[in-house]
């Protein structure tokens, strides 16, 4: 294992097959036996190819998740498609569901995942989950008769505590929760309102974990990637960091080779950054099909590390290559190219350091 610890962050694009076969299910013309046996030969693929990277921790590329955010309620009773609505810089845009009844519960909880990737290989894997705060806003705005909106997340805490619970229990090297609506929050609501909402709501969850619990529990933010655009790029990580960083978990996966003002945001997390934690830097642009060089990759780190104690200090990729498991913007060569440089960077740059 490197002394700066190098993770991905998840997702890598689904092999064509997979994604047709996805579709497929959707419209009834294949069985879910099928479809779980191309899920599996994906899975199989997937981590076979993690561990050609030579990558110390590795995922399963999130290869039987539709989405990374909504994979708790896929086939839900009673989910209605008139959401929120998330509009990104290219035009395009993702709309959540809401629930039209309680008590809330989820359909499938991320250990499923892990333990079925656990069963092709015996490397280190981290899983992650979607942030409570994501899900939050499944509830309707105009509220559901008998069933209220502090019922509901109340329901919604307990079944994120489950899941990482059960995550851990399972085996997990670690767990991340995928918060990508951060500065999406800030870009709504300038006030920071919505924000610190979000960041208590999470908290709800992590205080029910031990310290030692919560060392092994990471959070990933970024502007929200898809289809090589993002939401939320405009908001500055100034605004975000102090909050951010007052999140009870030991690891923080920031998306950082896309910045453009890189000083400015090693400044922010200098100042926010508390001693317990560990920063991840994204040192791979998802959003660029260029593949970094291991130097270029090396130097990135080397400046960090010149403002964020290396004992504080690994790397990771902007975001997943593919959240969405019909985001094609990313070849899965060029995705594991990028993993695979940033591996050797870092190591070079350990080596540079000691």
């Amino acid at each position: 294992m490197l002394s700066i610890p190098t993770e991905p962050v998840g997702s890598v694009p689904r092999p064509a097959y997979l994604q047709e076969a996805m579709v497929a299910f959707a419209h009834a013309q294949i069985t879910q036996q099928e479809l779980a046996q191309l899920t599996d030969k994906a899975l199989q693929e997937t981590i076979s190819a993690f561990e050609q990277t030579g990558s110390p921790v590795i995922t399963d590329g999130e290869q039987a998740k539709s989405s990374f955010a909504t994979y708790p309620i896929a086939g839900l009773d009673g989910l209605l498609p008139n959401g929120v609505v998330i509009p990104f810089a290219d035009g395009h845009t993702r709309q959540l569901p809401v629930i039209s009844k309680g008590p809330f519960h989820y359909t499938t909880s991320a250990d499923a995942y892990l333990k079925r990737a656990k069963t092709f290989t015996n490397r280190p894997i981290k899983q992650a989950v979607i942030a409570v705060s994501a899900l939050s806003l499944l509830y309707p705005p105009n509220g559901i008769d008998g069933y209220s909106q502090d019922a509901f997340l109340a329901d919604l805490v307990n079944e994120a505590e489950r899941e990482i619970r059960n995550c851990l229990s399972a085996g997990a090297y670690n767990v991340q929760i995928d918060f990508t609506e951060g500065r999406l929050a800030l870009k709504l609501d300038p006030s920071k309102q919505l924000l610190r909402s979000f960041i208590d709501l999470n908290n709800q969850v992590l205080a029910r974990f031990s310290p030692a619990d919560q060392a092994r529990i990471g959070v990933h933010s970024c502007p929200g990637g898809d289809h090589d655009s993002t939401h939320s790029a405009d908001i500055s990580y100034g605004d975000l960091l102090p909050a951010l960083f007052d999140l009870n978990a030991g690891n923080f996966y920031l998306e950082y080779a896309a910045e453009p003002n890189k000083p400015d945001v090693l400044a922010a997390i200098k100042a926010n950054l508390k001693p317990n934690q560990r920063i991840f830097l994204g040192v791979t642009n998802v959003l660029d099909p260029r593949v970094e060089t291991a130097e270029q990759i090396c130097d990135l780190l080397l400046e960090a590390a010149q403002i964020i104690p290396v004992n504080q200090l690994g790397s990771t990729d902007d975001c997943g290559f593919s959240p969405f498991a019909d985001d094609v913007s990313t070849a899965r060569d060029i995705a594991f190219a990028k993993i695979k440089a940033r591996i050797e960077g870092t190591a070079l740059a350990e080596k540079k350091l000691v």
